[in-house]
């Protein structure tokens, strides 16, 4: 088995942009294919939505949306177990983001005096309507359910819908309906894929049109996502996952080929790379993940093959802080931050969805139940987003105002401005203005 294994300060730069580049460029490359989906879905609706069911989950549909008893059916037979699991996880993701909405509220709306009479200031109010994509079909996420759908309710949208593929049977499974009422969605509809990005856009007979789409899917999904941005807000790009570990010589080798495979695991396109300064971890790591990959699985051991054979693997720097300079400049998705002194690591790492620190903190906690997001930019592209929080539904308003006193001030070198810009009907409403003074 292949393990990709750079000794970066060597590494070629066609190399190193194919791994710098993860699977953009896949996305890329699909973008022709995506285009006629959503053309068909323009203008067929549900019927082109009801052709993909059929053509790529193989679920025979008579309708999009989930029924009051199939939520009903989902509780009842939901195993107490995984019910359990998610009521705990759930909680402290709710506990994360309430927290982030408490603070919003100090401040929801906000008004100071920038000068005498003039006053500046902002409002947030939620987005009016959000899509919510959960990948699904075989694999059933209910974890992404509550992820983006308990931040979208504290938040206050009004609208929110989900939808997610159907499993062959034409069902959304137990604990993915479970999830989604107890963050309070309780509108799904059965369509996944470039499709649903696509009847989320413009919206269907029966599936309503929204301003803005969250979620994490597949190179199809955030490629309809690119292609549609302008139609709708397509929110943070969240494609194929990526992580990076970053380990001094005070890391655990044994667990670190196991937080490799953690995010490895996740399909073909996903990248996982263990990002070192020290050669014997290095070392121990590239003899060991074939040996970890064989006791997987298929398809988990399938996906890794070739993924560590593209996108995954080694990077071995000269030192931690070209291993901090290499995170940065990749700016992944999800880093694991393993070294002596992380506190003093810390304030260097820049660029990265979420960052984990220390041996007891993998990224499965983060995945599923510490209370942070795990919906989170990839492709590089934590350089400019962040997180998933309950800012991704919310919107800030600017709000002004003046009073005589105020008008006076500013209309000198506000009409110099104008005049200067050369903006005559800006200059007007200001020099020709009947002043209202105090009430």
């Amino acid at each position: 088995m292949k393990i990709g294994f750079y000794d970066w300060k060597n590494t070629d730069n066609s190399t190193k942009q194919r791994v710098m580049h993860r699977a953009q460029a896949d996305i890329d490359t699909l973008l022709e294919q995506i285009k006629p989906i959503l053309k068909n879905v323009q203008e067929n609706g549900d019927a082109a939505l009801i052709e993909y069911a059929a053509k790529f989950d193989k679920a025979e549909l008579t309708s999009l949306k989930v029924t009051e008893e199939e939520f009903t059916e989902a509780r009842k037979t939901l195993d107490p177990k995984v019910k359990a699991a998610i009521d705990h996880c759930a909680d402290n993701v709710r506990k994360f983001h309430a927290e982030q909405m408490r603070r919003v509220e100090k401040d929801r709306e906000w008004l100071f005096e920038v000068e005498p009479g003039v006053f500046a200031g902002e409002k947030v109010t939620p987005i009016t309507s959000v899509g919510l994509y959960v990948p699904g079909g075989k694999n059933q996420y209910p974890s992404a359910v509550y992820m983006l759908g308990i931040p979208a309710t504290l938040a206050g949208v009004e609208k929110i819908v989900i939808t997610t593929p159907p499993r062959s049977d034409g069902k959304i499974g137990d604990a993915l309906l479970y999830a989604a009422e107890l963050s309070g969605v309780t509108e799904i509809y059965k369509v996944g894929g470039a499709q649903a990005i696509a009847a989320l856009s413009y919206g269907t007979e029966t599936i309503p049109a929204v301003k803005k789409v969250l979620g994490p899917g597949s190179p199809y999904i955030a490629g309809a996502k690119q292609l549609l941005n302008g139609v709708i807000d397509p929110g943070m790009p969240a494609g194929p996952s990526e992580s990076i570990i970053l380990c001094d010589e005070s890391a655990n080798p044994y667990n670190t080929v196991l937080d490799i495979l953690n995010e490895g695991e996740h399909g073909p396109d996903s990248a996982a790379l263990l990002v070192t300064h020290d050669k014997i971890l290095a070392k121990y790591v590239h003899e060991n993940l074939p040996i970890a990959i064989k006791a997987l699985p298929e398809p988990q051991k399938g996906w890794l093959k070739t993924n560590m054979e593209s996108y995954s693997g080694i990077i071995l720097t000269e030192s931690l802080q070209d291993s901090i300079d290499f995170c940065n400049e990749y700016a992944t998705e999800h880093l694991l931050l393993k070294v002596t002194n992380p506190d003093d690591v810390m304030p260097h790492l820049k660029n990265a969805g979420e960052i984990l620190v220390g041996e007891n903190t993998p990224s499965s906690f983060g995945n599923y139940g510490i209370g942070v997001n795990h919906v989170l930019p990839t492709s590089a592209n934590a350089h400019t987003y962040s997180c998933t929080s309950v800012w991704d539904f919310l919107k800030r308003t600017s709000i002004a105002k003046m009073d005589a006193e105020g008008f006076n001030a500013l209309k000198e070198p506000v009409t110099t401005m104008t005049d200067y810009e050369g903006f005559p009907a800006h200059g007007n409403v200001i020099r020709d203005r009947n002043i209202k003074n105090s009430d």
